[in-house]
């Protein structure tokens, strides 16, 4: 009964090596497909639920990404991020709030996640999928080693392009968001300066430096 117990224990070490190294291979294939893309313009739709904290939302935005950097639009807020400073502008409010984010702050967007998922988590390959685009996709499962707020987050990759198409952020609060990627365009490649927020354009805009 002992070596019975200790062949089934090898089989599941070994299964759970191997789904993480497969995970790791599919990952560093889409990082490496972000890198070659030189630049990308998405269209996406977000919700955003919690049964718990009552809430449920849903909105559709953009976001044009290079490298670090990013500028993510939505009905409202606008926000700039050139790498290490991020400006959120608030349309209701006409104020604009500096900050310096790290960590899980810059989890939701993918691309990010693909340039630092071997910081804090734990990888499992899940299997293979259908996309909202009808194309077969890599479904791979990112549970955090450390104490954040995030637990766990779920990513869809499309075999064909190797890029994400679905991202969905759990938190230990029971706070669950979900972006789907409707349409990609790659070679976008926006100047430096695209990712920096230009005061000249928001002249009555009120600065919060929170950094």
């Amino acid at each position: 009964m002992r070596k019975t117990v200790q062949i089934w224990f090898v089989w599941f070490v070994t299964i759970g090596f191997c789904t993480a190294q497969r995970a790791e291979t599919v990952l560093e294939e889409a990082a490496a497909a972000y890198e070659k893309a030189n630049g990308i313009s998405a269209h996406f739709a977000a919700n955003i639920q919690s049964e718990k904290q009552g809430v449920a939302e849903s909105y559709e935005g953009t976001i044009q990404m290079k490298g670090d950097k990013f500028v993510l639009i939505t009905p409202d807020m606008r926000t700039w991020y050139n790498g290490t400073t991020q400006w959120a502008y608030i349309v209701s409010t006409d104020e604009v709030y500096l900050t310096k984010p790290a960590g899980e702050d810059l989890l939701l967007n993918p691309m990010t996640l693909l340039r630092t998922y071997k910081q804090g988590f734990t990888l499992l390959y899940i299997g293979e999928s259908t996309a909202a685009n009808g194309k077969m996709a890599h479904d791979i499962q990112l549970v955090s080693k450390d104490s954040s707020d995030v637990e766990k987050i779920e990513i869809q990759i499309e075999k064909a392009t190797s890029l994400p198409v679905r991202m969905t952020v759990f938190v230990k609060n029971g706070m669950r968001t979900l972006i789907r990627i409707s349409s990609m365009q790659t070679g976008v490649n926006q100047p430096d300066s695209f990712f920096v927020f230009n005061s000249a354009d928001y002249p009555d805009v009120f600065e919060v430096d929170l950094r």
